[in-house]
């Protein structure tokens, strides 16, 4: 539980410290047996210095080297992009033996959660069937599919603002008040009444697939492999033309990596070889319908927490998000580990300034070497185009407190909780060992997530501090806010508010208890998130290179 003051420093170390409620100029605080004199006005969430920086001299936030002083700020100022740049500490392999005592499991060992058992012994959350486009060229008829199939199944669902707009335009139409047309708010999740044991009917589109490197084609099969392995997919209507760079036998080869025994129901329709368009997508309803009678057949069972796969991500943070969200996210992370079940850790350009303490956490050195290798490998691409990580931090980020990119990092970086890292994998990869994997991918919520999901979590838990509406086609995205103001305007998209953290009025260890068991309601199917109420499928491949 935070205290119940109004600043915090996050670690001994730091000379940073965290402003809990806006502050005003001469105002004396007392704080852990001394007391900071506010030189100026301070919003809430953001930091300032505990004594005197001098220019040259460096700034520690959450342990760790996050900044340096580029004028000399004096105690009580404001730390601000004017009198702060990022730096982050160097980093290399560790002979550090890692040792991690789990946290108490005695409330968690005997729970189970509902889902839909896989062939290859996976278990999903939900119970999909996908549609794939393997290029740009197939969206057309994507969406052709989309609308025919979800209208025919009545799962085709009027938004609240297409119902106002309607009332709207027949108001202005028939010379009527529009004072009198109010927008009324109903987020009641369809269910198909052919199908009413199918989760979703997901469509994917992309721009991807030819034209880029083939090295690009490649990461796109993989991920969409994913898409295919993920145990929350029960079946896949693939749409080939057939010329493109990302073949069908590429994509059925990356399937088999990652599941021998995949026993799903795969179609695939090449539209090359077919007479016409016509009979092609004719093909694809009548085929996928007779799939979707059976899998429909498919009941939930109950399964321990051990088959839980958990992405961990966070989007549009603010300075409290390190300190309330990303913390308690973290914390169920160590429990689903100490219950043997998965967690991957993703963004690795906000992991900027942390990478000692990543190696130091890496079970073996092997590991830590691939995670430097990757991480070096990555910041030097980027450097390459003109940028760095330095540049990562959002304007909305620097709004809301968080200057530099290690500042970021090092609250980003605490989801990931405190487990010994098992494996590292480049994108799009695959999780294979129960535990904490990391996952290179972007630090865009959406490319993030999209891998994640891609690399089989079977559920995401998502923090933000500004609020965001992300979410994915097969993946439940429960979305956990780091303060309550956002909690109450982003109520649209918001599943679960940690602001009584920052409130001092409960702990992170109690909040992440409740936390996951919101989980277990959300994994068995019995409340849905607002991200799926509210139809975000957000579906976005991460291209690494340049077209040709």
């Amino acid at each position: 539980m935070l205290n119940k003051n109004s600043v915090l420093r996050v670690s001994p170390k730091d000379n940073l410290i965290v402003a809990l409620r806006d502050l005003s100029p001469n105002e004396t605080l007392d704080f852990n047996k001394g007391s900071f004199t506010i030189a100026e006005p301070i919003p809430a969430k953001h930091k300032f210095v505990s004594s005197r920086l001098s220019k040259g001299e460096k700034a520690y936030m959450y342990g760790v080297l996050v900044g340096e002083a580029t004028k000399t700020i004096e105690a009580g100022e404001r730390i601000t992009m004017d009198n702060l740049i990022h730096r982050s500490a160097s980093f290399s392999l560790s002979d550090l033996a890692n040792t991690w005592e789990a946290p108490n499991l005695k409330n968690w060992n005997d729970k189970k959660f509902l889902g839909y058992k896989r062939q290859d012994g996976k278990v999903g959350t939900a119970n999909n069937w996908l549609f794939i486009p393997m290029v740009f060229c197939e969206n057309g008829n994507i969406e052709i599919l989309k609308r025919s199939i979800l209208k025919s199944l009545g799962l085709e669902k009027r938004t609240q603002y297409e119902s106002f707009a309607k009332e709207l335009a027949s108001a202005y139409q028939n010379n009527k008040p529009t004072d009198d047309v109010v927008f009324s708010e109903n987020n009641d999740p369809t269910v198909s009444p052919v199908f009413p044991n199918i989760d979703g009917i997901k469509f994917l589109t992309h721009g991807l697939g030819c034209g880029e490197t083939r090295k690009i084609s490649y990461e796109l099969c993989g991920l969409l492999a994913g898409y295919a392995c993920n145990p929350n997919v029960a079946g896949v209507t693939i749409l080939s033309l057939g010329c493109q760079h990302a073949q069908v036998s590429i994509l059925e080869d990356e399937i088999s990596k990652r599941c021998a025994n995949f026993g799903k129901p795969l179609l695939i329709f090449e539209q090359q070889k077919y007479p016409s368009e016509q009979e092609m997508l004719e093909q694809a309803i009548r085929q996928t319908f007779e799939k979707l009678a059976e899998i429909n057949q498919i009941q939930r069972e109950e399964f321990p927490l051990s088959k839980l796969c958990i992405g961990v991500e966070c989007g549009a943070s603010d300075g409290f998000s390190g300190i309330s969200a990303n913390p308690c996210i973290g914390q169920v992370a160590d429990l689903i580990v100490g219950l043997k079940g998965q967690v991957i850790l993703s963004e690795f350009p906000e992991l900027c300034g942390v990478e000692q303490e990543i190696v130091n956490r890496c079970q073996t050195q092997e590991i830590g070497k691939c995670f430097i290798d990757i991480m070096r490998n990555y910041e030097e691409r980027v450097r390459e185009a003109g940028s760095g990580f330095h540049m990562n931090p959002s304007p909305g980020n620097v709004k809301d407190g968080l200057i530099t990119d290690a500042i970021k990092s090092a609250g980003a970086a605490r989801k990931g909780g405190t487990s010994p890292i098992v494996d590292v994998f480049d994108y799009p990869g695959w999780v294979k060992k129960q535990g904490l994997s990391l996952l290179c991918t972007a630090g865009n919520d959406v490319e993030s997530t999209t891998g994640m999901a891609g690399a089989g979590a079977n559920m995401i838990l998502f923090s933000t501090g500004l609020g965001t509406p992300t979410g994915n086609p097969v993946t439940p995205v429960i979305k956990i806010s780091s303060n309550s103001k956002t909690a109450d305007s982003f109520k649209e998209y918001i599943d679960f508010d940690s602001g009584s953290i920052i409130e001092g009025s409960e702990s992170v260890q109690s909040l992440a208890e409740k936390l996951l068991e919101e989980l277990i309601m959300y994994a068995s199917g019995l409340k849905k998130t607002k991200a799926e109420i509210n139809g975000r499928d957000d579906f976005l491949p991460w291209k690494r290179g340049m077209s040709l």
